[in-house]
């Protein structure tokens, strides 16, 4: 598996809608989260009718014999509930977690606080594992992730509290099945099925769309490695596999070859539409967080910002500063590379006569 490869296409699947334009909680777009691949607690996605999905499925091609390994990655992000509280009396202390109120704005000196939801990046590895064994035994491998809540107190130039961030995590639970079967001479259809296994009350109270995705999996997609044999592109299927491909069931997520043109040991299968091989333009600086745009039109708006939009903005969220601080020291001539390039021209063929 040549993480390399993936890591810039994972990468940008992972932070799709993290934070769309103008990149500012305030936002009204901002203000209700929306990801791909998310994967909900079963007891809210049953309470949605299965319109919020609680498990995804790929199912690929391999090449190779009963001592062809496969390697399985699943990525995704974990929600983290950033609250701002302010002190009800002026002699609050640290550890007085009780003695504040929640706020939806807080200013001190020149920074601007704001509740947001911030994000964690989850991984999780297989043991590698060959066709044979998998064949025999499928694989079944449970994770999970822990409660927890985290003080940071905010203080004045004198030094006196005048404000907390909260942040909470809520616990998950999950689950990954992976198993082979032999369909064909040194051809195998590989399954991998992730669930998320959480406990969630779909009560009224307890049972929003917010409280749900603490406890869901965002952005989940999971890469695929190969050693000792090769993907089969589902895509553009050799002749004689065309049927089997056709038959290889994917549910909320789609498997693609990624690396070099040809290269056949790496699957990314994305919640995100993409075809075989897909990369990175060379003249994007970095993340936008919104693939389906383009980089000129959004850095173009980024540096239209007012002042008081841009200092939100920084300091909102890390990685929105980090974009805010990268786009606008960005040199003209890279700016002008954005306006538009062409690749891969090919000449018409000629019709037979």
């Amino acid at each position: 598996m040549n993480l390399a490869t993936v890591g810039k296409i994972a990468k940008a699947v992972l932070y799709e809608g993290y934070m769309l334009y103008p990149y500012r909680p305030s936002s009204v777009k901002n203000q209700q989260r929306w990801n791909f691949g998310v994967l909900c607690p079963p007891a809210y996605s049953e309470e949605q009718n299965g319109s919020d999905a609680s498990a995804m499925q790929t199912e690929c091609l391999v090449e190779g014999s009963l001592l062809t390994a496969i390697e399985i990655r699943v990525r995704f992000l974990q929600l983290i509930a950033r609250s701002v509280g302010k002190p009800l009396q002026d002699d609050f202390v640290a550890g007085d977690t009780a003695e504040f109120h929640l706020v939806s704005r807080l200013e001190i000196g020149d920074r601007v606080y704001q509740p947001w939801q911030e994000a964690v990046e989850r991984e999780i590895v297989l043991p590698v594992c060959n066709l044979e064994t998998l064949g025999q035994s499928p694989m079944s491998h449970a994770f999970s992730f822990s409660t927890g809540k985290q003080f940071e107190y905010l203080r004045n130039d004198a030094g006196s509290i005048t404000g907390v961030i909260i942040r909470e995590q809520s616990e998950i639970h999950g689950e990954v099945n992976l198993n082979a079967e032999r369909v064909a001479d040194e051809l195998f259809k590989v399954t991998v099925r992730l669930r998320n296994s959480t406990p969630f009350s779909a009560s009224l109270q307890q049972g929003s769309r917010d409280n749900a995705l603490m406890s869901s999996l965002v952005s989940t997609h999971t890469v695929l490695g190969v050693l000792d044999g090769k993907f089969a592109s589902l895509l553009a299927p050799a002749e004689q596999i065309v049927d089997l491909a056709a038959s290889c069931k994917n549910v909320g997520t789609w498997p693609v070859l990624v690396g070099e043109e040809g290269d056949c040991d790496t699957l990314l299968s994305s919640p995100i539409i993409l075809y075989d091989y897909p990369q990175i333009a060379p003249e994007s600086a970095g993340d936008l967080f919104d693939g389906t745009e383009i980089d000129e039109i959004l850095s173009l708006r980024i540096l239209t910002l007012t002042d008081d939009e841009k200092r939100e903005m920084s300091q909102s969220d890390e990685r929105a500063r980090q974009m805010l601080e990268r786009t606008e020291t960005m040199p003209v001539e890279h700016l002008m590379k954005l306006h538009g390039v062409l690749r891969g021209l090919h000449p018409l063929k000629e019709e037979a006569p």
